[in-house]
């Protein structure tokens, strides 16, 4: 009788046991997928692109939301010049850029000794023609001033703009470096006003005309249809000129920047542009 009122205890102790061990081991299985999980989300990929506010930072918050579903989340640093998007990708402050176009990035790369490269094209934004004291290109004055872009590529930009309109003839083949010194024939004498981009829609009741790159425009209250003259949608500069991304030669290959290009150039990309911009933004896929 006392031997069997030995077992029965010392069976019970081990049952507690067995029982304490095994809520013991589904408490650290619990703990265990839990630290995982938190893991897993501490994981997820933050891409910092620097954009100019119009229209790259507005297009990059429509692709926010399509990301974080692959896991990626966007952080878009706004930025209103032309330079430190640039800097920023060389000094690592920033992952990529989408502001520029080719020709503009070759010539950075040159000026600074840099390698930054392109990984896809989104959009075209057309130059315009817009008034200033002139309202129309017919009435321009002999010895009219022109506000055009200070920077290589975009200067070159306006002139073909110029030369489109027959204000200006270019020399053969100046093509997209052309520059004041490529005009053959100057019939209406036209004095330049090299300014900084984001400065020519300011510069407007100044000058007789502006040429305005189509970003500026749209910052600056602009609209294409008040435009006197438009890059024409199948000329050179179409393109040529297509605003791309841009990142460094270690991260061209990077999955979450290929995913940020592919996300642009998709339909939800496209449509938003056609639907926002009314022809000031064009989509090149």
């Amino acid at each position: 009788m006392k031997n069997s009122i030995i077992k029965k205890v010392v069976a019970t102790a081990l049952t507690f046991t067995f029982l304490a061990s095994f809520g013991a081991c589904a408490k650290k299985t619990e703990a265990g997928t839990a630290a995982t999980a938190q893991a897993s989300n501490s994981q997820s990929v933050v891409l910092k692109v620097g954009a100019n506010i119009t229209p790259h930072s507005e297009i990059l918050e429509v692709a926010k939301p399509i990301l974080a579903k692959e896991g990626i989340t966007l952080e878009i640093v706004k930025l209103e010049d032309s330079i430190t998007p640039n800097t920023g990708v060389i000094e690592g402050s920033l992952d990529a850029n989408y502001f520029q176009h080719v020709p503009y990035l070759e010539q950075f790369n040159k000026e600074n000794n840099s390698t930054l490269v392109s990984v896809g094209a989104v959009h075209y934004e057309p130059f315009g023609i817009y008034a200033g004291k002139t309202k129309d290109l017919k009435d321009l004055p002999d010895g009219a001033t022109v506000a055009v872009p200070n920077n290589v590529t975009n200067e070159a930009r306006a002139l073909l703009l110029l030369a489109q309109e027959n204000i200006i003839k270019l020399k053969d083949g100046a093509g997209i470096n052309a520059t004041v010194a490529d005009i053959a024939e100057n019939p209406k004498n036209i004095q330049f006003k090299e300014l900084a981009p984001e400065q020519l829609v300011a510069a407007l009741p100044d000058v007789d005309v502006a040429v305005i790159n189509g970003n500026y425009a749209i910052e600056g209250g602009l609209h294409v249809s008040q435009a006197l003259a438009v890059e024409a949608n199948d000329g050179l500069a179409a393109k040529t000129y297509g605003n791309i991304i841009a990142t460094s030669k270690a991260k061209e290959n990077d999955a979450a920047i290929k995913k940020l290009v592919e996300v642009l150039q998709g339909p939800e990309i496209a449509k938003f542009i056609k639907e926002k911009y009314d022809g000031a933004v064009v989509p090149l896929f």
